[in-house]
């Protein structure tokens, strides 16, 4: 089927607070790329756009925040990446909407992943939103904002003006859904019906924000995919002021203001070598929010605040995250109990195999045990911690599980950012996600539980079961597989087992792997 395209002077030219913008029709979709919403100063809070005279050509994704390492070419089949042009003028943002008028349909605001120190709003392919927009006629938004040594690095102790640096890049979340705000009328969207939504670090902004009182009023739901970890990797906490100091010794400077204007690159290397000494020590050495006036802290440190109880939430894991390397070297589809018994014991010891088999065979009787090798228990302990502590406040807190192997190399374990293609309804843009008489039917699944969310607070469909709210005695937990169904506290002892003996010595492995010294 042909898709009509429009571009002209006639044609998606909208008047925004700072003045017109101009992008173009497609497939039924007006689509705009590279809107400035704010301008920033190095360390400093985001201020608005100055206007503009005429027409701002917005057809074209613009400039992504500059990053610690360099981009390379991108290898991957189940996650193609693409590289942007890195520029500390970052501050802008993407729409795709049904129309240009009045329809009031519920705006999703997309923050990427890559933690809080890379990635981009264009990084994934299936970020595109073309699908999303379209199927789900919602007017959908996704933003660039500082990351790394330009948005959380703290160095409040250097004077008032530095005071919030360390949240610099969520000031920019906030200045973006302030713009929506303030201008999302114009291109077809209701201000009072805003779902923010990501995956990973994009999971942990969510995460940020509903303890970010600036953010109040400006945003009405959540979405929260692989997103929820501990304080250990989330919040700066104590003084940034040893992280400024190796930072201005290795650059040879002796004041803040001078770090403002050094070039780029060498800023990143002396950020490199604070978080090197600093982070295994576990002392604020920036990359993450910094618990002060205007962050609350990580709500598994502190509660909740009572301002965004009420908040709905959508929130969920990946069967296997990062962790589904534990079953390489092993067939899964030939590998007998047997030996799948002695790979465990190798594994945990077997004390510990003892105990968590039994479990493992109960909350995934459909799974080889061998899959217990690749079974997250991080990301899914902190989920289910965030879970119980909300869900005390509320009865508008769901959770998932995406338990759907892939068809790559006879069968992946679901990892890390394999069920974005599915949110945003662009499996047919990653090819490692398609598999006959499945592939569809578990995107519709989602797509539909995302949009139905998005739309009135509550993911039911007629496309899934009927699925219950959690409390803190029964999670009913959605599995979206190739039988996507409810299961109640399935797996709760399994992971606290797992992450009560494995837990702290996978996060110092990780904290290490970190701090690597720079080369």
């Amino acid at each position: 089927m042909e898709k009509a395209f429009r571009y002209d002077f006639e044609t998606a030219i909208i008047k925004t607070e700072q003045g017109l913008v101009h992008g173009y029709e497609y497939d039924g979709m007006t689509i705009f790329k590279g809107i400035p919403y704010a301008r920033a100063r190095r360390f400093h809070d985001p201020e608005p756009v100055e206007p503009w005279d005429g027409v701002l050509e917005t057809c074209n994704y613009s400039y992504v925040c500059p990053l610690m390492d360099p981009e390379r070419p991108d290898i991957s089949l189940n996650t193609p990446h693409r590289i942007g042009v890195q520029s500390e003028d970052c501050l802008n943002l993407n729409i795709w909407t049904p129309g240009c008028d009045d329809g009031k349909r519920p705006v999703m605001v997309w923050l990427h992943g890559g933690g809080f120190s890379s990635g981009s709003s264009m990084e994934m392919l299936a970020y595109e939103g073309e699908n999303l927009c379209k199927y789900g006629q919602v007017v959908l938004v996704s933003i660039n904002h500082r990351l790394n040594v330009l948005g959380y690095c703290d160095l409040s102790e250097f004077g008032d003006e530095y005071r919030n640096s360390g949240n610099a890049g969520t000031s920019d979340m906030v200045a973006a859904l302030r713009w929506i705000h303030n201008n999302i009328r114009s291109f077809g969207g209701d201000p009072d019906n805003v779902t923010i939504f990501g995956q990973s670090g994009g999971g942990m902004k969510v995460t940020a924000l509903l303890q970010t009182p600036a953010a109040d009023g400006l945003y009405h739901k959540g979405i929260i995919m692989s997103g929820v970890q501990g304080g250990a990797f989330f919040d700066a906490t104590g003084s940034g002021r040893r992280m400024g100091e190796i930072m201005m010794e290795r650059l040879g400077v002796s004041t803040v203001q001078e770090m403002e204007t050094v070039p780029y690159q060498k800023l990143a290397d002396a950020f490199r070598w604070a978080r090197c000494e600093l982070r295994p020590k576990r002392f604020n050495s920036g990359e993450t929010p910094c618990r002060n006036g205007f962050y609350a802290g990580d709500p598994l440190e502190v509660p909740f605040r009572k301002e965004t109880a009420d908040i709905p939430i959508l929130i969920g894991t990946t069967f296997a995250e990062f962790s589904g390397f534990g079953v390489m070297g092993y067939d899964r589809k030939r590998i007998t109990d047997a030996e799948s018994v002695k790979a465990v014991e190798a594994r945990f010891g077997k004390t510990l195999a003892d105990e968590v088999i039994p479990l493992f065979r109960r909350a995934y009787p459909e799974r080889g045990l061998i899959d217990l090798l690749g079974l997250d228990f991080m990301f899914r302990k902190y989920t289910l911690d965030y879970v119980e502590r909300r869900s005390t406040l509320n009865h508008c807190t769901w959770d998932y599980l995406f338990n759907l192997d892939g068809p790559m190399c006879g069968g992946q374990l679901p990892a890390h950012c394999a069920d974005i293609p599915f949110v945003f309804r662009n499996t047919e843009l990653v090819p490692a996600t398609q598999q006959a008489g499945v592939t569809q039917k578990a995107e519709s699944q989602i797509v539909d539980a995302v949009i139905a969310f998005a739309r009135t607070g509550n993911p039911n469909h007629a496309g899934i079961p009927q699925w219950d709210p959690d409390t803190p005695a029964r999670f009913h937990t959605m599995l979206f597989d190739q039988n996507t169904g409810i299961r109640m506290n399935y797996d709760r002892e399994l992971i606290n087992v797992l992450s009560d003996n494995c837990l702290e010595e996978m996060v110092e492995s990780i904290l290490k792997n970190v701090a690597r010294k720079p080369e």
